[in-house]
């Protein structure tokens, strides 16, 4: 199976990111041809969303880097962490991103003009879904990384049931 099969794409998929974040009025700077970051605020923080396309592969990398200053020097308890939160994962995964010592979320995406839905829509879901991960783990991650708490005393509260809103 060759993945680097060469379709005949027409177009950037850096393109439509930057359509969909226009739209939105977010921040966001071309860096290259290929790729593209974009700051949005989050509930707990302001995030990073990176993408890449790696054009020989029609592939589209995403990063969405959740911004926790770590206190702690042992790393362990982050990487228990992500594991575990990567075991409820369907798509993407958590990984730590040591040059910025902060944890990220990565996913990619394999683009053709073969697929059923839109390219846009596709690309929307992802960063939905990037977001949306980032969002449910901020709280785990921040007392992990600042306070040294243990993995699954971070995730206990992920694990309740919630009624109502308060």
């Amino acid at each position: 199976m060759n993945l680097a099969k060469n379709y005949a794409l027409n177009y950037n998929p850096i393109d439509i990111i930057e359509t969909i974040f226009s739209g939105k009025s977010y921040e966001f700077e071309r860096r290259s041809e290929n790729e593209v970051v974009v700051e949005i605020e989050g509930k707990w923080n302001n995030m990073l969303l990176f993408f890449n396309w790696e054009q020989t592969m029609h592939c589209l990398h995403l990063s969405c880097l959740m911004n926790i200053q770590t206190q702690i020097e042992d790393r362990s308890k982050v990487f228990e962490l992500m594991a575990l939160a990567n075991e409820d994962l369907w798509l993407g995964h958590f990984s730590y991103w040591a040059e910025q010592n902060m944890p990220v979320f990565k996913h990619s995406l394999i683009i053709d003009d073969t697929d059923e839905f839109s390219i846009e829509s596709k690309i929307a879901q992802v960063i939905e879904i990037a977001v949306k991960e980032c969002e449910r783990m901020y709280p785990a991650f921040n007392v992990v990384l600042t306070k040294g708490l243990s993995p699954q005393y971070a995730l206990n509260p992920l694990s309740m049931a919630v009624a109502g809103q308060a």
